[in-house]
C-alpha cells in the first residue's frame, strides 16, 4: 500500500503523536508498504534528522508544511494553508490517508482526500476539548467549539481509531460514527527492569528515599502541580523528567524535587527502571504512553481514574487509580505504596506481564487490518457506482459500535 501519514506533530518534536507516527511509518516500511509523512515544519533552525528503516535502510520521505507557533505554547506548531499538501498527496498517489490527531492540517487533509477520492482513517489521540477547557480557550465555548471541529473532521473519515475504551466511548457520545479501538504499542525490550541503575538511584535519592518519578510534558493540562504534597512526604524523593512551558513554575511549586529535563532513548529507559514508583497526574490522557513505559520497566504506577489510564492500570494489581485533579488522593496513594516495598514489587511484576505482548509490531499489524477493511469498503462502493448501482446517500450507513476491550479492574478506586 501507498499511505500518506498526515500528522499535526512529528520528530524532532517529542510527544505521543510524533512517536506513534514514527513507529507507524517504521512498521509500514518493514511490512513492505510505502509511507509518506506530511507534517508542520518545526521552528526555524531546528534539526530534522532523517529516519531510515528496514534492512535496506529506506529513508522515510517527509514533506514539511510552513507553520507558526501556537500562541502561548510555542512548542506546538500550526500548519499554514499551503499548496504543498495537495501537491504531496497527488504526487504520492496514496491508496489511503492516515490522519494522526487531525485538527488543523488534518482538517485540510480530509477535505483534500475527499477531493481526490481517497479513503481516510482518522486517529484520535488528543483530548482537544479538554485542552480548550484547561487553557480557558474561548471561555465556556472552547470545548463545544473543539467538539464541533472534531465531529466535522472525523465524520468525513471512513473510520476513527481511538486509543482506549474511555476515548472511544467519549467520541461516540459526542456523535462521532464508525469508532474502533486501536491502542499503542510499547518497546518492552528498551523499557525493561534490567536497566535499573543502582548508582543512578543513589545519586537521585542519596538518603535511600523511595524514588517517585513523573515523566512527560510540563504543561498546565498535565497537572504536575498535584505532586506538591508528595514532596513533603518523609522518606520520599520526587524526580521530574521532561520539559515544557510550566517548567519554571513547577520548580517553585515542587520544593525538593529533582528536575532532570528531557531524557530520551537508553537514558530515559534507565531513568524509568531506576524508579521505585511512577506517578502520572494528567486527567486528559486519551492513552498515556508513559504509564505503559513505566509498566514495561517493572515499575508500579499511580494514575488518574480517567481516560486512557483506566485501560492500562489494574487497580490494586499493577498500581493505584485515584480521583483525577485531587492532590490529596495522589499524595495518599504515593504514601501507601512508598510504605510497602513488597506490594510495589508485586505490582511492578504484574504490570510488566500485562504489557509485554503489546509490541509495536502487534499494534502495527492491527492497524494494517483496519487499513485493509477500509480499503475493501471503499473499493466496494466504487464498484457499486461503476456497475450502475445507485450509491448510498451520504451518512446513510449506520454508525458502528466502538470495538473496545474493557480493562480488568478488581476494585474501584475511592
Amino acid at each position: 500500500m501507498r499511505v500518506a501519514l498526515v500528522t499535526e506533530s512529528f520528530p524532532p518534536e517529542v510527544n505521543g503523536v510524533a512517536h506513534s507516527v514514527l513507529r507507524t511509518a517504521e512498521h509500514l516500511v518493514r511490512r513492505g508498504h510505502q509511507p509518506l509523512v506530511i507534517t508542520p515544519a518545526p521552528a526555524r533552525g531546528s534539526s530534522c534528522p532523517a529516519h531510515s528503516f528496514g534492512p535496506d535502510a529506506i529513508e522515510l520521505p517527509v514533506v514539511r508544511i510552513p507553520s507558526i507557533p501556537l500562541p502561548g505554547y510555542p512548542q506546538v506548531r500550526l500548519a499554514l494553508p499551503s499548496s504543498r499538501l495537495g501537491a504531496a498527496l497527488t504526487a504520492h498517489r496514496p491508496d489511503l490517508v492516515h490522519l494522526a490527531s487531525p485538527f488543523v492540517l488534518g482538517a485540510r487533509a480530509v477535505v483534500e482526500a475527499g477531493r481526490l477520492g481517497l479513503p481516510a482513517i482518522a486517529v484520535y489521540q488528543t483530548d482537544l476539548a479538554g485542552y480548550a477547557q484547561a487553557y480557558r480557550v474561548g471561555g465556556g465555548l472552547g470545548a463545544a467549539t473543539a467538539w464541533h471541529r472534531i465531529r466535522t473532521v472525523h465524520r468525513a473519515a471512513a473510520r476513527t481509531l481511538a486509543p482506549s475504551t474511555p476515548a472511544a466511548q467519549d467520541l461516540t457520545a459526542h456523535g462521532v460514527p464508525r469508532v474502533h479501538l486501536w491502542p499503542r504499542g510499547v518497546d518492552s525490550l528498551r523499557f525493561h527492569p534490567r536497566h535499573r541503575d543502582q548508582a543512578l538511584h543513589r545519586a537521585l535519592a542519596p538518603g535511600g528515599e523511595v524514588l517517585v518519578g513523573y515523566v512527560g510534558r510540563l504543561a498546565p493540562e498535565k497537572r504536575v502541580d498535584l505532586l506538591a504534597g508528595v514532596c513533603a512526604l518523609p522518606g520520599v524523593r520526587l524526580v521530574v523528567i521532561g520539559d515544557g512551558p510550566s517548567a519554571a513554575a513547577l520548580r517553585t511549586a515542587l520544593p525538593g524535587a529533582v528536575f532532570l529535563g528531557r531524557r530520551t532513548g537508553e537514558e530515559l529507559a534507565r531513568c524509568y527502571a531506576s524508579l521505585d514508583l511512577f506517578v502520572h497526574t494528567g486527567p486528559l490522557e486519551t492513552f498515556c504512553q508513559t504509564i505503559q513505559e513505566a509498566m514495561a520497566s517493572g515499575v508500579p504506577v499511580v494514575g488518574p481514574a480517567a481516560g486512557g489510564p483506566l485501560d492500562l492500570v489494574g487497580h490494586r494489581r499493577t498500581g493505584l487509580l485515584v480521583a483525577p485533579r485531587d492532590p490529596r488522593a495522589v499524595t495518599e496513594a504515593v504514601a501507601e505504596l512508598a510504605a510497602d516495598p513488597q506490594r510495589r514489587a508485586a505490582y511492578g511484576r504484574a504490570g510488566r506481564a500485562d504489557v509485554t505482548a503489546r509490541t509495536w509490531e502487534a499494534v502495527g499489524d492491527l492497524l494494517l487490518r483496519h487499513y485493509a477493511e477500509v480499503l475493501a469498503e471503499h473499493r466496494g462502493e466504487v464498484l457499486e457506482v461503476a456497475s450502475g448501482a445507485a450509491p448510498a446517500p451520504s451518512g446513510a450507513a449506520p454508525a458502528s459500535s466502538p470495538t473496545v476491550v474493557p480493562a480488568p479492574v478488581e476494585e474501584q478506586p475511592a
